[in-house]
């Protein structure tokens, strides 16, 4: 594996990471301002799905905007 396709997998992950983290402080916040209206309970799940649902978000912005500047495929993997 060469290196830019390493530090492509290292991007990535790095951008899953903070999208899950982000969910889980979201469902914390909404867990602690509004404690009566969320149970406890089914906090893990919904930062997963949270999580995910921005990380899915965060992608189609990220294909949006290769879309909106032009560039190819190739051009992407040679641009890193």
């Amino acid at each position: 594996m060469d290196q830019s396709r390493k530090i492509a997998i290292a991007r990535e992950w790095i951008i899953f990471a903070l999208c899950l983290g982000l969910g889980g402080h979201v469902v914390l916040g909404l867990l602690l301002h509004a404690p009566e209206a969320w149970s406890w309970g089914g906090a893990g799940a919904r930062g997963l799905l949270i999580g995910l649902s921005l990380y899915v978000g965060v992608q189609l912005l990220r294909s949006l905007w290769w879309l909106y500047r032009g560039k190819g495929k190739r051009e992407r993997e040679e641009a890193w």
